[in-house]
C-alpha cells in the first residue's frame, strides 16, 4: 500500500525556508499541487522556479484578511483545498519576569493567531467539499518548555488544544485535524548547528535515537497524515522528535555501548 496524494492540493505557510520548504518539496515529490504562502518573495520566486510550488502566494497569516483573500485565490485557481499544514512560526526567548508583552504578542499573533486564521479561512472551503487535512506544528516544547521559552511552550500549547478542539468540531464534515511535535532539528530559529561538541552531545543524550532530526522525518510525517492511511487519527498531537526524554535518561544506552 502506498501513499496516494497526486492532484492533492496542498497549503503550506512559512514555505520559504527551513522545514517549510522541505514540506513543500515532499508534496511536489509526492505529485500534489502545492500553494506556499510566506513573507519572504525571494524564496517564494525560487519554489515557483523550480517547481516546487504551483503557486506561491506572499501573505502574512496574522492578517485575516490576506489569508482569506489566499484562500479565495485557491478555491478560484483549483475549487478544493485538501490540505491545510499550518508550518509557519516564529520564537522569542528571554525570562518572564522581564519579558516584553508586545513581543510575548507577537509571538502569539504568529503561532496562535496565525493558524487560527488560516484554519477560519480554509474550513469553508472543506466543509463544502466534504473533507479536509488541517495539520499544525507544535512542538516538543508544548510537552516539557524550556527556560527563558515561555511565550514559545505557551503558543505552541495553544495550538496542541485548538487542535483537539477542532478535531471534534470538524468530525462531521470528514475533516482531521492533527499536530505534531518536533524535536531538536537544526534550523536558522534554534542555532542547534552552531553548538560545541560538548553542549551538542548534552543535547544529543535527551534523545533515544541520538541524532539530530531533519527536515525530511517532519515531511514524512506530513505526508502521512495527509493521506488515506491516516483517516482515523486525528486530534492527536504526533511526537516526532526521536524519542526526546521517551526515559528520564536517553543517554544512558547509549553510553553502556
Amino acid at each position: 500500500m502506498q501513499i496516494d496524494l497526486s492532484g492533492r492540493v496542498v497549503l503550506v505557510t512559512g514555505a520559504g525556508r527551513g522545514i517549510g520548504r522541505t514540506i513543500a518539496e515532499a508534496f511536489a515529490g509526492e505529485g500534489s499541487t502545492v500553494v506556499a504562502l510566506d513573507l519572504d518573495p525571494g524564496a517564494l520566486a525560487a519554489l515557483e522556479a523550480e517547481s516546487i510550488a504551483d503557486l506561491a502566494l506572499t501573505c502574512d497569516i496574522t492578517d485575516p484578511e490576506q489569508v482569506r483573500d489566499a484562500v479565495a485565490t485557491i478555491e478560484e485557481r483549483y475549487g478544493r483545498l485538501d490540505v491545510l499544514i499550518n508550518n509557519a512560526g516564529i520564537n522569542a526567548e528571554g525570562p518572564l519576569e522581564s519579558f516584553d508583552p508586545a513581543l510575548w504578542d507577537t509571538v502569539f499573533a504568529v503561532n496562535v493567531r496565525g493558524v487560527l486564521n488560516t484554519c477560519q479561512a480554509a474550513i469553508p472551503l472543506m466543509k463544502k467539499q466534504g473533507s479536509g487535512r488541517i495539520i499544525n506544528a507544535a512542538s516538543f516544547a508544548a510537552i516539557i518548555p524550556s527556560v527563558d521559552a515561555a511565550a514559545y511552550g505557551a503558543s505552541k500549547a495553544a495550538v496542541v488544544q485548538m487542535t483537539r478542539v477542532l478535531a471534534s468540531e470538524l468530525g462531521p464534515w470528514g475533516i482531521t485535524v492533527n499536530a505534531y511535535a518536533p524535536g531538536m532539528i537544526p534550523t536558522a530559529m534554534n542555532g542547534f548547528a552552531a553548538l560545541d561538541e560538548e553542549a551538542a552531545a548534552t543535547k544529543l543524550d535527551q534523545l533515544s535515537l541520538r541524532r539530530w532530526g531533519l527536515p525530511e522525518d517532519v515531511a514524512n510525517l506530513c505526508l502521512f497524515l495527509a493521506g488515506d492511511l491516516s483517516s482515523y487519527i486525528t486530534g492527536a498531537l504526533l511526537d516526532v522528535s526521536g524519542g526526546k526524554f521517551a526515559t528520564q535518561d536517553p543517554g544512558a544506552a547509549w553510553r553502556a555501548l
